[in-house]
């Protein structure tokens, strides 16, 4: 059989895991009070009515993920301790689990009644904190490791040193600017510009003297000696009366220009054409010794 005075003097004055004391003032001769860690003490004191293991009829209330129950043990299951408390779900609102809990404890001992109810409100209070605060936003605290930062400078720094960055850009920009991938110039450093452009300079130097050394060379052995062609008097005899054709057209072509001109009023204004082409006159000549010359080479 369960007594529980001797329970409570072999644990008040023996050893229990679950006691802890804690000092209250301040100093050396501050006081002291004794705590509870047992999960369902109801008040977390170290005391005979609050005890868990020395009360064979106890009651208390916990909190699981949002969710209050109402834990009850009796002497009846004192010799079952898989069965030893009994779990009652309790409503989330706050009135009807306080109606329930007065159902539940209707015979019980009305310090235990009283503990559950002050237990049942301050779990309620803490819940209600801890959902305003999951909607309010809060920054995120993040560890920072001083040493795998530096680590990691030391290392981009000499990354950077061997990958030679600033003169890859430079080099890349200039030939990009070069190629007129860019257009008009807006902001370019004064110095690389120069320096592009002075080196363009040479570049253009070098190549005109190749240049003027290779048309020197071209103009030395320009002269060639190339065979002859020799032209029929049949030839000959068709280009001069082409070329007197060609003369008497353009002659007639002039006449009848001069006559529109003496025909024109002159007291009117002239009407300006939208178009107005350009005047060309050609010149012909007209070459009456060819049949001579072709029969002198003919006969050469």
């Amino acid at each position: 059989m369960q007594h529980d005075p001797v329970i409570w003097s072999l644990v008040s004055q023996g050893f229990c895991s679950f006691k802890t004391k804690i000092a209250i003032g301040g100093g050396h001769k501050g006081k002291s009070q004794d705590f509870c860690r047992n999960p369902y003490n109801v008040t977390g004191l170290c005391s005979k009515q609050n005890c868990p293991l020395a009360n064979s009829r106890y009651a208390t209330i916990k909190e699981d993920k949002g969710v209050c129950y109402l834990y009850m043990k009796t002497i009846e299951r004192a010799h079952t301790p898989n069965k030893l408390w009994e779990k009652v779900k309790l409503p989330q609102s706050y009135k009807k689990a306080l109606e329930l809990i007065d159902q539940q404890l209707q015979y019980w001992p009305k310090f235990l009644i009283h503990k559950n109810k002050q237990r049942l409100t301050k779990i309620h209070q803490y819940l209600i904190r801890m959902r305003k605060l999951r909607l309010k936003v809060r920054p995120n605290l993040v560890r920072v490791h001083k040493k795998v930062e530096r680590r990691q400078e030391k290392r981009e720094y000499k990354a950077e040193k061997a990958a030679r960055l600033e003169s890859t850009i430079e080099a890349e920009l200039l030939e990009r600017l070069q190629s007129g991938v860019y257009g008009d110039i807006y902001n370019v450093d004064s110095e690389a510009y120069q320096k592009t452009l002075d080196a363009e300079g040479e570049e253009v130097e070098v190549s005109d003297g190749e240049d003027e050394e290779e048309e020197e060379e071209s103009d030395a052995a320009s002269v060639e000696f190339v065979e002859g062609d020799y032209e029929s008097e049949s030839d000959m005899e068709e280009a001069g009366e082409m070329l007197e054709e060609k003369a008497a057209a353009a002659a007639k072509a002039r006449e009848e220009k001069r006559k529109r001109k003496k025909s024109r009023p002159r007291d009117g204004p002239r009407k300006q054409s939208r178009h107005r082409q350009p005047y060309v006159e050609v010149e012909y000549e007209e070459e009456t010794e060819a049949p001579e010359a072709a029969q002198e080479t003919a006969s050469w």
